[in-house]
């Protein structure tokens, strides 16, 4: 039996969490049944803020400087990048999670095993954002805006300026979430003999999503005063000045009311077999077959048209005040959503709050994939010569029939489309290990390998969407191929002593065919899409319609998935680790554990011509990654002190609103903890999370480097007590 009990606390929340979890298992019947029974449950709240732009660009033209709509300068601004929405964030994240695991575990006899095990999860949360925003990125708003004074730096970018007549919009929006994830598997051993033995295993695991409240109402004043400043060491502090009427709760009117109930349904079933033969003492073969399905079905509804405030009246009663402790002008005034809701009951699915699934089709999609392996391996372990080798050698022979369904627009009329895919891959593999000297091993492997698309992308459909500010086309490609490598690995492992070890080892990976999203920004009109889907997006979508500068002839953002050319990845790993037991008593209970990484890809990136647009760094992949611990053991204390040095990386090879890239700079985290055994059966600890209040530093444009996403989670610690018996 073992339970343990932990009290978290965030500095930026200031927010304690409990976090409980016990185990107990035992054997019965002489041994010849096992069972294990696990429970946890947990509660967090996280505050996470900062600021954000939702990206930069040169678009919507400003209608005077300093009065005069002819001043030579108004060109420079309009030229320059400018935020498109300058923000304050504000989130508030509570999570409630339980967990339930069992296991049960037979041996009828000395040559069989049966296995049976069962999870459960639970997930609740419920996530509200509140944003306070200038609005800029809208021409017919821009067009009535006064600058009157502004800064322009040496790439192009207007790091700060000030505005009169200014739109504002406050807005709130709260998600209630739930997860339910249940997963069975039964397998088994048996021996027939000595030397030959089955494995099996039949599984199935469900995980239900569930966002019943995605509301979002957004108030909106005009004819405000309005600045923003990133310059200099304001990147870490933007300074974001509104008008002191955002403080006021009256005087707004609603620009929009968004109701977007979604859900989604994974499965995922899987049966396989394989056999084992002990051909000698030094050589086993394998083979088998495995079969997985994996069926993923998705819903959302909205209103029909989300621009229509549904007769919703924002005033001293519907309005409220939030201190997020952001910028100079809290607290702000936002919605009252409860107030709202139970006033003008908008969770009443009719009159103006009606929402259905036919409002967005494109979102209702599905997508089922079957496939079947095979394969055949030889292990071994044996000596050439005077020197030990081990290993194995295989292939597999894999099969996937993809079929997915998604709703399109047919001569005005919906229609829901099927596409089947299908393909299939031989993946040799080969791992060797020598060793030499004593405890010095050579690793060597090659293998081909693959990774599939996601679901989510190979939906047949296009989606055009309006909102907030976005104008957007996204399509799916149900004729996608799984990304293909080849990779080629060699490393040497020195143990020179207890706990102690030194490796080195180089990597590559021919990437062959790799899945990539086409990102472009375009007009609408030299798209091959109807000019009737953009005015239903800009009609539907909320605070926009013809007259607000939503339509054909102004520029979208489109996204669609392909299969790019791919290319080389390659790169080294050092490791270290060492208890320092040659130091004298005290110092030699410290050791040290240390890490580098280096990671080079460069991927071609193509347009909607199949032309290389651009040879950008493989997306998510930091250079470079250096970690390094510190610890302290003896009998009964324990401490450490870990850091993780993680170099940027791109989120997108081909930015959007004429950014040539968007990605995320780099981090430094550090973390602490401290245990200490009061006896054999109970023991405390002390853990200090992300100590140096790492933020998540996100930019567009590789030279400007603007500001997209900067937000901070604060420090997390953790006091517990584990009990062992």
């Amino acid at each position: 039996f073992a339970a343990s009990g932990q009290l978290g606390y965030n500095d930026l929340s200031e927010e304690t969490d409990p976090k409980v979890s016990a185990l107990i298992a035992n054997t019965f019947a002489d041994g010849t049944i096992g069972a294990l029974l696990s429970v946890s449950y947990s509660e967090r709240n996280i505050r996470d803020e900062g600021a954000s732009t939702v990206r930069w660009d040169n678009s919507n033209d400003f209608g005077s400087y300093q009065g005069d709509a002819a001043a030579p300068e108004l060109d420079e601004i309009n030229e320059g990048f400018r935020p498109r929405l300058p923000r304050y964030d504000s989130y508030d994240h509570t999570l409630e999670r339980t967990g339930v695991a069992g296991a049960l575990q037979f041996l009828p006899s000395d040559s069989t095993e049966i296995n049976v095990d069962m999870l459960y999860a639970k997930l609740d949360a419920q996530r509200n954002e509140r944003f306070m925003q200038g609005i800029l990125n809208n021409n017919a708003i821009a067009a009535d805006m006064n600058v009157t004074s502004y800064t322009l730096d040496n790439t192009n970018t207007v790091t700060a300026a000030a505005f009169e007549n200014a739109v504002v919009r406050s807005e709130n929006r709260m998600d209630e979430l739930s997860t339910e994830f249940t997963q069975f598997t039964l397998s088994g051993t048996h021996e027939f003999s000595d030397r030959l033995r089955l494995n099996g295993m039949v599984g199935s695991a469900e995980s239900e999503f569930d966002n019943p409240i995605q509301t979002t109402i957004v108030a909106e004043k005009t004819g405000l005063d309005f600045s923003y400043d990133y310059s200099g060491g304001n990147r870490e502090n933007p300074q974001l000045v509104f008008d002191s009427a955002v403080q006021e709760l009256d005087g707004w009117d609603t620009n929009s009311v968004r109701l977007r109930p979604l859900s989604a349904t994974n499965s995922f079933d899987s049966v396989e077999f394989d056999l084992e033969y002990d051909l000698n003492d030094s050589i086993t073969l394998k083979g088998g077959v495995n079969f997985k399905t994996y069926e993923f079905e998705t819903f959302e509804a909205r209103r029909s048209t989300e621009g229509d405030g549904g007769g919703i009246v924002l005033d001293s009663d519907t309005m409220m005040a939030h201190n997020s402790g952001l910028g100079s002008n809290n607290p702000w005034a936002i919605p009252d959503l409860d107030t709202i809701a139970s006033t003008y009951d908008i969770y009443s699915n009719s009159g103006p709050f009606a929402v259905s699934f036919e409002n967005r089709l494109a979102d209702n999609y599905s997508a089922e994939e079957e496939t079947t392996g095979i394969f055949a391996q030889m292990v071994f372990d044996t000596q050439w010569g005077d020197v030990p080798v081990r290993g194995d050698l295989g292939v597999r022979h894999v099969t996937t029939d993809q079929s997915s369904s998604a709703w399109f627009t047919l001569e005005g009329d919906p229609v829901l489309r099927t596409v089947e895919h299908d393909y299939s891959e031989t993946l040799p593999s080969i791992n060797l290990v020598f060793e030499p000297i004593e405890d010095v091993l050579i690793r060597a492997s090659y293998a081909e390998v693959m990774a599939r698309a996601g679901l989510a992308s190979i939906r047949p459909n296009v989606s055009f969407s309006a909102s907030g500010g976005n104008r957007s086309i996204s399509s799916g490609n149900p004729q996608l191929e799984p990304t293909r490598a080849k990779n080629i690995d060699l490393g040497v492992e020195m143990y020179f002593d207890d706990e102690s070890m030194l490796s080195f080892a180089v990597f590559r990976k021919d990437i062959e065919s790799h899945v990539q999203t086409l990102r472009e920004t375009r007009l609408f009109t030299d798209t091959d899409y109807p000019v009737a889907a953009a005015i239903a997006a800009c009609e539907a979508g909320p605070g926009y319609g013809e007259a607000s500068g939503c339509n054909e002839n102004v520029e979208w953002d489109v996204t669609s998935p392909l299969n790019g050319p791919g290319g080389p990845l390659y790169g080294f790993e050092v490791s270290y680790q060492q208890p320092f037991t040659f130091l004298p008593e005290f110092w030699n209970n410290f050791g040290f554990i240390g890490n580098f990484t280096y990671v080079k890809a460069q991927m071609d990136y193509l347009n909607a011509a199949g032309e290389i647009q651009a040879t950008r760094d493989l997306l998510g992949l930091s250079e470079d990654t250096t970690s390094a611990t510190l610890y302290y053991e003896d009998d009964a204390l324990s401490a450490r002190v870990s850091m993780v040095d993680r170099s940027g990386y791109l989120d997108n090879a081909v930015g959007r609103n004429n950014n040539d890239r968007e990605g995320t700079n780099g981090t430094i985290n550090v973390d602490a903890s401290i245990a200490y055994q009061i006896n054999d059966n109970v023991e405390i600890s002390l853990e200090g999370l992300n100590l140096t209040d790492e933020v998540d530093d996100k930019w567009v444009d590789y030279n400007g480097n603007r500001l997209s996403y900067y937000h901070s989670t604060g420090r997390q610690f953790y006091l517990g007590v584990q009990y062992k018996y």
